[in-house]
């Protein structure tokens, strides 16, 4: 059958009959990619941020409409447009196929200097460094026969997203950067992709980087690899239901625990406590606080000012900051320390980064109106979801990992304070 596509572009060729083939089919897509895939993580020099290739069905509607428009001029291949690329070869009909220009276009790369960023004299290059540059990470492809005065030519074309082939002050960007393999993915591509060869590596979105499942009652975060977990279920991949009551307290759905009320402590705040329930090291504004002379992990620790009918220490203003700072910084002679396995330096306060809430609140549910975070800190992008009092930055805070064994502040209010 013979066809003269009607395009929006300017004719260039519906003087003369276009004949057609077929679209590519799936297994040709796939061969399509794959070789693409494998001579991307063969490049030489080694790249460190070469991303995978995957098949866009978008961009092969594109690649086919160029080819069926048939255009005369190879030049139209350097034009970018919504930051595409585009690769096309011309040859007599059924001489060659898909997987052969490939490699040709590939071996262009034998007279690319990637030290200088230049091609040989007299050479074409722009094939190969479209086809290796880095960022593009889409490719669609199409082929169709067109009728020209008298023969039959066959073209090929490849479009790819995001585009390559930039120029800065007229001199080419080099494609891809080099390094060992995987080594400059970003951290949306943070996953490394290796083909069956085990050869080479490219970067590739991760399907799972943390490598673990939260079940059916939680969701992954997969930038701090840690379950959120739905309402009523606790534990590292929110296999635990809770099953707490506080008898005299409230419960923080959160965390499945209780937040006792004043008088009250234990897990369920069932226990009765007498007044006074511990020594006050430091008085400020009706409020005591207690140094533990003991370590532990910051839910640890959160448990232990609870037995004794407190919280870990809410930081609400400058005036309660600065004491704390001071006496802190007096204590390594006045003192005694019970647990020598740990750094006795830093203290735990009860504040908490909330992934639900993409925000630090204290242990009560209160989004802080006061902080006093160390120059550089928060930095730990949801590693660090618990806060200490820092002894290397005058005891300004510092998020840390909950895991870590630090001494403690409590803090009780007197009844009738409250």
């Amino acid at each position: 059958m013979e066809i003269c596509r009607k395009t929006s572009d300017p004719p260039r060729c519906c003087n003369s009959a276009l004949s057609f083939l077929p679209e590519l089919g799936v297994k040709e897509h796939f061969r399509i990619v794959s070789l693409h895939n494998w001579l991307r993580s063969r490049v030489t020099p080694t790249a460190a941020n070469m991303q995978k290739m995957e098949w866009s069905g978008k961009l092969a509607v594109l690649a086919q409409d160029r080819a069926a428009s048939c255009p005369e001029d190879s030049a139209l291949e350097g034009e970018h447009s919504d930051h595409m690329g585009w690769s096309i070869h011309d040859s007599a009909s059924g001489s060659t196929s898909f997987p052969e220009v490939i490699d040709l276009w590939f071996q262009e790369g034998q007279d690319y200097n990637y030290l200088s960023g230049q091609c040989g004299e007299n050479r074409t290059c722009h094939h190969y460094t479209q086809m290796v540059w880095a960022t593009s990470s889409r490719v669609g492809c199409a082929q169709h026969v067109c009728q020209r005065a008298g023969s039959q030519r066959e073209l090929f074309v490849c479009a790819y997203s995001p585009g390559g082939n930039w120029k800065v002050n007229g001199r080419l960007v080099v494609p891809y950067k080099t390094g060992a393999y995987c080594t400059l993915c970003t951290s949306a591509m943070s996953g490394c992709f290796r083909l069956w060869s085990h050869l080479g590596g490219l970067c590739e979105t991760p399907r799972n980087p943390c490598r673990m499942s939260c079940g059916l009652h939680g969701r992954l975060n997969v930038s701090s690899c840690q379950c959120q977990c739905a309402p009523g279920f606790t534990g590292r991949f929110c296999q635990v239901r809770c099953s707490v009551q506080c008898v005299h307290g409230r419960y923080r759905e959160e965390e499945c625990s209780c937040v006792c009320d004043v008088g009250y402590g234990g897990a369920e705040c069932a226990e009765k406590l007498q007044f006074p329930f511990h020594s006050c090291d430091v008085r400020i504004d009706g409020e005591c606080f207690m140094v533990s002379p003991e370590a532990d992990t910051y839910y640890g620790a959160k448990l232990r000012c609870q037995e004794k009918g407190g919280i870990l220490a809410h930081i609400h203003n400058q005036k309660v900051q600065d004491i704390l700072a001071f006496y802190l910084s007096q204590l390594e002679t006045t003192n005694e320390v019970t647990d020598p396995d740990f750094e006795t330096r830093n203290f735990w306060i009860g504040l908490t980064y909330k992934m639900s809430k993409d925000s630090f609140r204290w242990d009560t549910g209160e989004s802080p109106g006061f902080t006093s975070f160390a120059f550089g800190q928060p930095d730990n992008q949801g590693f660090g979801n618990c806060v200490e009092l820092q002894a290397a930055s005058a005891f300004n805070w510092n998020d840390q990992r909950c895991k870590t064994r630090n001494r403690y502040i409590c803090q009780f209010g007197e009844p009738g304070l409250h």
